[in-house]
């Protein structure tokens, strides 16, 4: 009996390799002997670079770049092989980065992105993977293109430094100085939402308030995105709002698409594809993924998702152990997966499950291998 483990992580608990260990040691209690194997997945958010490590035996690249504020910033990304990386803007131009009361999308850029893509590009990596989840940041895009040499010039002429309140004073782009070497390159941003540029559904609206952008500030930040749009329209002949994905990220996503050619992509099926998750499907009998809360959102592009259509597209079976159960989480059935448990055993307040995530994830994993046993051995 083969088993294969790939939960994504339990945010602010358990780590996916976690979940795998005690899975393991969950799974040979109960099917003695048995051959267990895992592998660190994620959905394109927070932990993406580390888990592709992970599961890909790739090592961290440290670098030194600017963060949302044009701070200094120590983090990393990911060399896969000679020719693929992978990063996330996160790392550079993330919320967290942010203490909450100097959160405003009119003062935070993508700079530091576009730093860890300049030393992936000076490194010699021609296959790049982009996460773009997590941004502090409604820039467009500015200050990533901008540390690759683009130009964003006001009405003056003068070079603008590529943050959010520089939307509304953009009048040119120069790209005649970006470093050529993004044309031999090939771009991969993973992206789960459709929206536009600008509009109700666009950057600033739907994400800029979780960034700290008041109705006043959201409203002007919109006004800029629209002039921003207007520009690259003319310039460049495209129309970010009608391309599903652009808002992503503060517009980030559309920067992606007009100047470095980039194709928007699922954030877990791209993990996917870099773990080579289908070939390690090969001799399954049974794989085991799972998640902190189900609920209706796991349908769209999330881990459980992902991995139960992959399963059921090469006939294998797939089931969930995950934290907590939401509205609408019997939906991901449609999706592969064959049934879900949850790892809380009694009524408990949020903190002690929280407190206890390790005890409670172990002792479900047993309950569930054990209802997978009795169910091997029924006579039908």
């Amino acid at each position: 009996m083969k088993l294969l483990f790939a939960s994504d992580s339990f945010k602010g608990t358990l780590s996916s390799e976690q979940t795998m260990e005690l899975l393991t040691k969950a799974a040979q209690e109960v099917f003695e002997g048995c051959d267990c194997a895992g592998v660190p997945v994620a959905d394109g958010g927070e932990g993406t670079t580390d888990a592709v490590i992970a599961a890909t035996s790739g090592e961290k690249i440290p670098v030194s770049v600017h963060g949302p504020l044009m701070e200094p910033v120590q983090t990393y990304y990911g060399k896969l092989d000679s020719s693929r990386a992978i990063l996330e803007m996160a790392a550079a131009s993330g919320l967290p980065l942010v203490e909450r009361q100097l959160r405003d999308p009119r003062n935070t850029t993508t700079y530091g992105t576009g730093e860890i893509l300049l030393d992936a590009l000076d490194k010699g990596f021609t296959d790049i993977s982009i996460a773009i989840g997590g941004s502090a940041t409604n820039d467009g895009g500015m200050g990533c293109m901008r540390a690759l040499g683009a130009r964003f010039l006001d009405a003056k002429g003068e070079e603008l430094e590529g943050k959010g309140s520089d939307l509304a004073k953009v009048a040119h782009i120069d790209i005649s100085g970006m470093d050529t070497r993004i044309h031999d390159v090939t771009f991969t941003a993973m992206c789960d939402v459709n929206n536009p540029l600008c509009g109700k559904d666009g950057a600033t609206y739907t994400f800029g308030r979780q960034k700290g952008g008041t109705p006043e500030v959201l409203d002007e930040l919109e006004l800029g995105m629209q002039n921003y749009r207007d520009v690259i329209l003319r310039e460049f002949g495209i129309n970010l709002d009608e391309m599903p994905g652009a808002g992503a990220a503060g517009g980030l996503g559309g920067a992606l698409l007009v100047f470095l050619k980039a194709a928007l992509k699922s954030g877990i099926e791209t993990v996917l594809d870099l773990i080579d998750f289908d070939a390690r499907l090969e001799g399954v009998s049974l794989v085991v993924t799972g998640e902190g809360r189900t609920d209706w959102q796991s349908c769209f592009g999330k881990v459980m998702q992902g991995v139960g259509v992959r399963c059921r597209n090469h006939g294998v079976k797939v089931v969930a152990l995950v934290g907590a159960m939401g509205e609408g989480a019997e939906q991901i059935f449609d999706y592969g997966i064959c049934s879900m448990m949850t790892t809380v055993n009694a009524v408990m307040e949020l903190d002690e499950a929280l407190g206890n995530a390790e005890e409670l994830y172990y002792k479900g994993a047993l309950r569930m291998f054990r209802f997978i046993k009795t169910g091997m051995e029924l006579k039908l």
